[in-house]
């Protein structure tokens, strides 16, 4: 059975740094902070006060009440990703658009988060009856991106969610590049979204000190590879693409952004929460996208890193690049772009992913913004394209996506040739 080829034709996103793909790559590119104090609850207790949260996101300027009513926050902005991703892709322009054959494969580590705060604390606050919304359910659940994004189309193709922590997003990428390699659909809406900027989600991974705590300088407190790094910073959002097959965007005439060239999936089996020490699992992923794409070492120019900041993480993912690349690692550019955005968690996967398009397109690599002290146990030699962008030819880059539990997943883009 011949695969066929899986290309981009939309993207779109609502994240920190800007409402539409257009505001967020000025400010991707400038190298902006995304980080501020959290407006959405009060933090007076909280070890930390501060994170990436959406900018003047006012839910009234896209849906209408009864709608806001039905979405918790992750899936609001999983429909505002997502509809800017369709109308960029220009697919429901298409004359013979068979909607059987378009599916959705939306992902989120979390989901209705906010909605479940709030459902407990009114619940905790009263007499003990429990008064629930009858939306409670379907607000929380991870799987309703997906379903809201196929009723408002007509979608009736390939429909879930995936979820694997801070990899959801990406593993959302893969199955749906698998299923349309297979024939199984023309077109998948794919992405993820999180909002988990709430007193549970922070309180959380406070007691797991694995955000930071730098409250005094929390413009800067995203240090990926810093020697002074002391955790992520939560981020917030969504992101989306359209992946298509070849064949069905040539026949449209559809703009194509890049194209997939790889995959790649493996586990740590290691701990529920920190990564494998010496990089295992993020070896063998991207190993395995390069040996799919049938390319070798010295053709990728990027490697979008996971990066989150995390004191064990950051040397695990340097560690597997040095062991798969060698000397070759020089010539690569690495950034992590969680240093502006913040750590989007389940949507993480579908946000950089997007970068790593937009790179490929632009030949620009975005950079690693607040790095302050060089740690010993980095390669200084290794181009981590500090505090500026850098314009290079980027004909393929790499982007890298872990999660709690030990999920690795690696997404190989390519720039796209007829």
């Amino acid at each position: 059975m011949k695969l066929r080829r899986v290309v981009v034709t939309g993207i779109g996103t609502i994240n920190p740094l800007g409402h539409n793909v257009n505001e967020f790559k000025e400010s991707l590119f400038a190298g902006i902070s995304g980080a501020n104090l959290i407006t959405r609850f009060d933090t007076t207790n909280f070890k930390t006060k501060f994170a990436c949260e959406v900018k003047n996101y006012d839910a009234k300027e896209f849906f209408d009440r009864k709608s806001i009513r039905k979405m918790d926050r992750y899936a609001q902005y999983a429909m505002i990703a997502a509809q800017e991703a369709v109308e960029d892709s220009g697919l429901l322009q298409a004359n013979d658009l068979n909607k059987n054959r378009v599916g959705v494969v939306w992902a989120s580590g979390i989901g209705g988060l906010e909605t479940f705060d709030e459902e407990l604390s009114k619940f905790f606050r009263g007499d003990g009856t429990p008064r629930f919304s009858p939306f409670f359910i379907p607000k929380m659940i991870v799987d309703i991106a997906a379903g809201h994004i196929s009723m408002k189309y007509g979608f009736r193709g390939p429909n879930f969610a995936t979820v694997s922590a801070c990899a959801s997003s990406s593993h959302a990428v893969i199955d749906a590049y698998h299923l349309l390699q297979l024939g199984k659909a023309d077109a998948i809406v794919v992405g993820g979204a999180e909002a988990s900027i709430t007193p549970s989600g922070i309180g959380g991974f406070n007691s797991m000190h694995a955000i930071s705590t730098r409250n005094d300088e929390y413009k800067t407190a995203s240090r990926p590879f810093s020697g002074d790094r002391d955790g992520f910073v939560m981020g917030e959002g969504a992101a989306g693409m359209i992946l298509e097959t070849y064949e069905s965007a040539k026949a449209r005439g559809a703009k194509i952004y890049a194209e997939i060239a790889g995959v790649g999936l493996s586990a740590d089996a290691y701990h529920i929460s920190a990564p494998d020490p010496e990089g295992e699992g993020a070896y063998l992923v991207m190993k395995q996208c390069i040996e799919e794409a049938e390319i070798t070492l010295d053709d990728v120019d990027y490697i979008n890193v996971h990066g989150t900041a995390t004191p064990t993480g950051d040397i695990a993912e340097i560690k597997a690049i040095m062991k798969l690349f060698g000397e070759k690692a020089y010539n690569l550019n690495i950034s992590s772009t969680k240093s502006m955005t913040g750590h989007l968690l389940g949507a993480a996967g579908a946000l950089e992913a997007v970068i790593s398009v937009l790179s490929v397109v632009e030949d620009t690599v975005p950079p690693t913004i607040n790095h302050k002290v060089q740690d010993p146990e980095i390669d200084p030699k290794l181009n981590l394209t500090l505090h500026k962008a850098q314009k290079r030819k980027v004909n393929y880059a790499i982007s890298n996506t872990f999660g709690f539990g030990g999920h690795n997943a690696s997404i190989l883009f390519k720039k796209f040739e007829e």
